[in-house]
């Protein structure tokens, strides 16, 4: 089982918007930082983007600087990723995940040791 828990995802046209969600099913990661990661088909899972424990810091990778912001509600333990101008690009299994690391966001994926099992993004053109 999973220790977190992604919705949000779907099919959206280039140009679209989506926001994924992401919880904990067990303890709470209000303590840590967390992070969003995404696998394409035949691609290796690659960094998105990152924040801190507070929320205060965030890390984006370069190519979804300005179109995606993540964010965090710790009184929902809720976890966030809104996405903006879509592109084929961006269609993926998305993941999100937590690391004992609490600042900065790690940007690699060995930092994180708590996983969800992924909500597929699918942009058509």
């Amino acid at each position: 089982q999973a220790d977190l828990v992604e919705t949000g995802g779907g099919l959206v046209q280039t140009g679209g918007s989506l926001r994924l969600s992401c919880t904990s099913s067990g303890r709470a990661f209000n303590d840590v930082a967390m992070g969003w990661f995404r696998q394409a088909p035949g691609a290796e899972r690659e960094f998105v983007a990152g924040i801190s424990y507070t929320g205060g810091i965030q890390s984006y990778a370069d190519h979804v600087k300005g179109r995606f912001t993540i964010s965090r509600d710790k009184t929902k333990n809720l976890l966030k990723l809104q996405m903006y101008n879509l592109n084929v690009e961006d269609t993926a299994v998305y993941y999100c995940a937590a690391s004992n690391i609490l600042t900065p966001p790690p940007r690699s994926e060995g930092d994180y040791q708590f996983w969800g099992q992924g909500t597929q993004v699918t942009v058509s053109s």
